[in-house]
């Protein structure tokens, strides 16, 4: 199964070193347009900000990207990039700001002021594992439903879409290391009454 642990939703936290503050900020992303929406918005919202230095890590295409936004070459963009690899996060983008406080803090001083602004915005935000997932159509008859609902929570399911019609239908959002045990269950259950049609494939937040 393919799996990454991204974060929830945005969060930020911040520090201030010899006078200069930083402020980290962190935001789930899934393309790269999202990643610059977000890193113009904060540089929108800090125009007054000696530097706003970003990195992120998308998914799509395997991209990694960084900034160092005016500061030294190597001291500011780069380690933030490297918290984010270090901590295991894809589909995250990371803005630290800084406003310069009047102490200059030296090549490492910078490296380990954005490593920590960086882990701050990441230590702030709620992480969550997305796997590869299938949704399923079924289609069945009420005699069926109450066998049906019963196993899915086995399987994490979680249902996207019902309806109580003439028959019973559901799409049902399952990880994908979970359905071929689903459907030899559900053609036992049913005596093969009952054959799940594939909706869409996606990375999904599934518990459990």
């Amino acid at each position: 199964m393919i799996a990454y642990t991204t974060i929830r939703a945005d969060a930020s936290d911040e520090f201030t070193e010899r006078r200069s503050r930083f402020i980290g900020y962190i935001r789930p992303v899934r393309t790269e347009e999202e990643a610059v929406a977000f890193i113009n918005e904060k540089k929108s919202a800090h125009w007054d900000a000696t530097h706003n230095v970003y990195a992120y890590i998308l998914r799509e295409g395997q991209t990694r990207r960084y900034s160092d936004d005016g500061e030294p070459q190597g001291t500011a963009g780069m380690p933030v990039l490297d918290v984010l690899q270090k901590e295991g996060l894809t589909d995250v983008a990371v803005v630290v700001t800084r406003y310069f406080g009047g102490i200059l803090l030296g090549a490492g001083g910078l490296v380990r002021a954005y490593s920590h602004g960086a882990k701050l915005a990441v230590d702030a935000a709620e992480r969550m594992t997305v796997s590869e997932c299938t949704e399923l159509a079924l289609e069945f008859g009420y005699d069926l439903y109450g066998k049906i609902s019963y196993i899915l929570p086995k399987y994490h399911a979680r249902t996207t879409f019902s309806d109580f019609g003439a028959v019973v239908r559901l799409q049902i959002l399952l990880r994908d290391c979970d359905l071929a045990p689903f459907e030899k269950e559900l053609t036992e259950l049913t005596a093969a009454q009952v054959v799940p049609q594939i909706v869409e494939k996606r990375f999904a937040c599934i518990e459990g």
